[in-house]
């Protein structure tokens, strides 16, 4: 088992000042409405209701696999003909949908009014209406908005819209002194209920016993967040939400993101270092799992030492990610591509990889694809709208949305999310034999 690295050690070194290849093109990516797929799981009391066309219904029930006669969180308010043509009041038909949803939904305490980009064309405001609405309704139900277009944004912003959202309306908490140490950590981001209750009893063992999760199972319990709350980010598309708790006097721990053995153990370092628990308390505890987490490494590495990796831009997952197969994998990057480089949050990640990386940002995509098949990678992670053509060409593709659907974090989880990057290359070792 590796030692554990400081988290000083994710300083001044890496790729941190490579160079960027920054694209402004074509983009091939799935908009900020394939995040309710994962809201709605988590917080169980919430609905999120899409504003927008048949075809953001068409989308959200695809990517959900949701069966007809289910009863998902989630629906589609359906913007047709007359309300685009102007012939019908579009607040008063969203009203009349909201009665029918909460009459025939009493469990739904928190309402998401989910803009599209059709509700964006006929510049309908939402905000105002949720405004509205929560008047109504208050204090039985909760009504927000946030927008889930795909006009200019990657898919995993609609969770990072969502939450922002939700920061208004969370309790206050004040620091007993100024320079009073932290009586909080808030881990923000969706993760999945197992993932969670596994984090928690890890900081619960460390001896931090006040952990909250941003956002909650239930919309009734949400943290305080003040002065004497520090937090940890779970997802690395969460710069608006991370910017809100700035402002509201929390402050963010620096460190990588809990993907692998060696991610999860700077993630949890961090905490530890900031609430003074000792450092031979802090190995006691993440001894076991971080064997078992090498362990279950161990199966993969065989099949993706020496692989060569290329990341297409998606879900700003990219460069973690990129750290995880190369250090803990031991597969070469080609290029590592993200819609969105936040250098700020990215700065412990990135002193992390090979100073000789290729970063892109953005996209131009008929540039990439070039690249791509220039350099002939073993494994390339993309988008379901590239991986089937790419696939035809001959290469192995793994589908980037099934990394954020998946629970891959943590140190139980880390031989789960290798086995997504060698399970494609022995489903081609499969196939030609």
């Amino acid at each position: 088992m590796s030692p554990v690295i400081p988290i000083h050690a994710a300083a001044a070194t890496g790729c941190q000042t490579a160079p960027v290849l920054v694209e402004r093109g074509q983009r091939e990516v799935f908009c900020g409405l394939t995040g309710i797929i994962w809201l709605h799981r988590k917080i169980q009391d919430a609905f999120f209701l899409v504003v927008g066309s048949r075809t953001c219904a068409h989308l959200i029930q695809s990517a959900a696999g949701v069966m007809i006669f289910a009863e998902p969180r989630f629906g589609t308010a359906i913007i047709d003909e007359r309300d685009l043509a102007g012939l019908a009041d579009a607040n008063e038909e969203l009203d009349r949908v909201v009665q029918q949803l909460l009459a025939r939904r009493p469990d739904i305490k928190l309402l998401f009014l989910v803009g599209s980009c059709p509700s964006e064309v006929i510049k309908l405001d939402l905000s105002r209406a949720a405004e509205r609405l929560s008047r109504q309704y208050l204090p039985d139900v909760r009504v927000l908005n946030y927008s889930g277009s795909g006009i200019e944004t990657t898919f995993t912003q609609g969770e990072d819209a969502c939450l922002a959202s939700l920061l208004p309306v969370l309790p206050r908490s004040e620091a007993s002194t100024p320079d009073a140490a932290p009586a909080q950590l808030l881990i923000v981001g969706t993760l999945a209920d197992v993932v969670e209750d596994q984090m928690r009893k890890l900081l619960n063992d460390l001896g931090i016993a006040q952990v909250a999760f941003f956002p909650p199972r239930k919309s009734r319990a949400m943290p305080q967040v003040g002065p004497d709350t520090v937090y940890l980010l779970a997802q690395p598309f969460l710069a608006d939400t991370a910017r809100g708790l700035d402002a509201m006097g929390a402050r963010r721990l620096g460190a990588p993101f809990p993907l692998g053995s060696e991610g999860t153990t700077l993630w949890l370092q961090a905490a530890a270092q900031a609430f003074g628990i000792p450092q031979a308390r802090f190995e006691e505890v993440t001894a076991a799992p971080r064997a078992r987490a090498e362990q279950s490494l161990g199966r993969h590495r065989t099949a993706l030492t020496g692989k060569r990796i290329f990341f297409f831009p998606d879900s700003q997952l990219e460069i973690p990610l990129a750290r995880f197969v190369q250090r803990e994998l031991g597969m070469d990057l080609c290029e590592v591509g993200t819609p969105y480089l936040h250098r700020q949050q990215m700065e412990p990640e990135l002193a992390l990889l090979p100073a000789n990386t290729r970063l892109s940002e953005g996209q131009d995509v008929e540039r990439q694809l070039d690249r791509c098949r220039q350099d002939q990678p073993d494994l390339v992670v993309c988008g379901l709208g590239l991986a089937n053509p790419l696939e035809a060409e001959g290469m192995s593709t793994k589908w980037a949305i099934e990394l954020v659907f998946t629970p891959i974090q943590g140190y139980e989880q880390a031989g789960d999310l290798a086995n997504l990057f060698s399970r494609p290359l022995a489903r081609k070792l499969k196939l030609v034999a």
